[in-house]
């Protein structure tokens, strides 16, 4: 089955299986099947037609899903880097932005870079 351009596993709970789509959490899927009237706790699978037309309405008229939601947050942090706010100015140096500590633990941000010092001795190779 294919929600807003996005394949939902047929074998998992509904409520689960939004959130395969980018920008729907648990509670927003929740909210989202009482709003269509569909039974919690149903597998993907068992949904009839009527009831995935009428997630599907949901979805389009009351939330910003996958590509609509990704280049909004993308002009966001543009609109911050092009008024050198702080946050803006920690996306353009590639650093953590909310917060946290950069003398270790900023690996994801930075990329895994390790700048300590090994041992100082060479490896022999073994003939």
């Amino acid at each position: 089955m294919r929600i807003v351009g996005v394949n939902i596993p047929d074998e998992k709970k509904v409520e689960v299986a939004l959130t395969y789509i980018y920008g729907i959490g648990r509670v927003s899927a929740i909210k989202i099947l009482n709003d269509a009237k569909v039974q919690l706790g149903k597998l993907a699978k068992q949904l009839d037609p009527g009831e995935v037309n009428r997630i599907k309405e949901i979805i389009e008229k009351k939330h910003k899903v996958e590509g609509e939601l990704r280049q909004v947050i993308k002009q966001n942090i543009n609109r911050l880097k092009d008024i050198k706010a702080y946050r803006g100015v920690r996306h353009l140096k590639r650093l953590p932005v909310r917060g946290q500590r950069t003398k270790t633990n900023s690996r994801t941000v930075r990329g895994n870079v390790r700048k300590t010092a090994g041992s100082g001795r060479r490896k022999v190779d073994l003939k």
